[in-house]
């Protein structure tokens, strides 16, 4: 784990100076160097996690895809969506928006004597092991994201911008970053005052999210993928997470519009498997049946409501869901 971090330092150190710092300079944000050094960081994560995605789930895909693709030009807002977030864009955009005002209320907090608390301290001396403590803060931001998924799914105003997510009815491994950016604000707020409140290091709060992606793009993923009975209950497979996305089942609970579901989990299906939210399906993955996803109101016998094509018709609509004005439901 150190001599990976260490690499990772290294690159993000060349890539820093031989791109970002001279474009900077000529852009005249030499003030801003310590913000661009991290954004790098954040663009270097995505270049090797698409570079992964194309070179290892891009070919799980076309090995044993689960429905053939149809709908390229949904799946082409999908590579948007992602471009967006794994290079950088909106993390550039939470640097010089949000993060300051998290990182100005931690230090409001910690100057009235309520200082940040150390998950490193559960277990001192074993911690100073980089891969243990990574465990942890991984475990950690995965109940904390567990329980954010089930906000999402439980609350009529947020499910409106997470519906944008669901909506996709052509999943592949660029779906997971299929977000509303309101939503995601959301979320990775949630994230950073989480990670100011235990005191993640900057490195290891990198690795936790570039890892959670990953694993989020396989989850997502067109393929039949079948991690065995105790493998299926150690990590979310394509399978399990294709359950949570299908019409009827994966956003309800009781019935038509009923808000709720199943397999809420990011990483570790632990989480549903004790809140009793966990759905394995029937029969074996490689002749279960393909479940239809997307959303039942979305369907023309559903009402055909309209989620938007492209990128900036789904922002749009998804704010107008919000605000109770959405279009596509007038006169009904």
């Amino acid at each position: 784990m150190d001599a990976l971090l260490d690499a990772f330092g290294w690159l993000q150190q060349w890539l820093f100076e031989a791109v970002v710092q001279p474009l900077m300079y000529r852009a005249g944000l030499g003030n801003l160097l310590e913000d661009g050094y991290r954004a790098t960081g954040w663009l270097l994560v995505g270049l090797l996690q698409i570079a992964l995605m194309l070179l290892v789930i891009g070919r799980l895909e076309r090995w044993r895809p689960v429905e053939p693709v149809s709908d390229r030009a949904a799946v082409r807002t999908d590579v948007v969506y992602t471009l967006v977030h794994r290079l950088g864009l909106f993390r550039v955009v939470l640097f010089f928006c949000i993060d300051p005002l998290w990182t100005a209320l931690a230090g409001q907090l910690r100057l009235h004597g309520l200082a940040t608390w150390s998950l490193d301290g559960l277990w001192p001396g074993v911690t100073d092991v980089a891969l243990v403590s990574f465990l942890m803060y991984l475990v950690l931001f995965d109940f904390v994201d567990y329980w954010l998924h089930r906000g999402q799914h439980r609350f009529g105003w947020w499910w409106q911008l997470h519906a944008l997510h669901h909506s996709q009815r052509q999943m592949t491994m660029w779906t997971d970053n299929r977000n509303h950016l309101l939503d995601d604000v959301l979320r990775d707020s949630v994230f950073v005052l989480v990670a100011l409140a235990v005191g993640v290091p900057p490195g290891q709060f990198v690795a936790v999210v570039a890892v959670t992606q990953l694993v989020e793009s396989l989850s997502h993923a067109n393929v039949r993928l079948d991690f065995g009975r105790v493998g299926s209950r150690l990590l979310v497979g394509p399978r399990f997470h294709r359950l949570h996305h299908a019409i009827g089942l994966g956003h309800e609970s009781a019935g038509p519009g009923s808000l709720g579901g199943h397999n809420f989990a990011v990483l570790f299906p632990l989480w549903d498997l004790l809140f009793g939210t966990a759905h394995y399906g029937a029969g074996d993955v490689r002749s279960a049946p393909i479940e239809p996803t997307g959303i039942r109101d979305q369907l023309p016998e559903g009402g055909g409501r309209d989620y938007g094509r492209g990128f900036w018709s789904q922002q749009w609509l998804g704010l107008l869901r919000l605000a109770g004005r959405d279009p596509s439901l007038r006169g009904r």
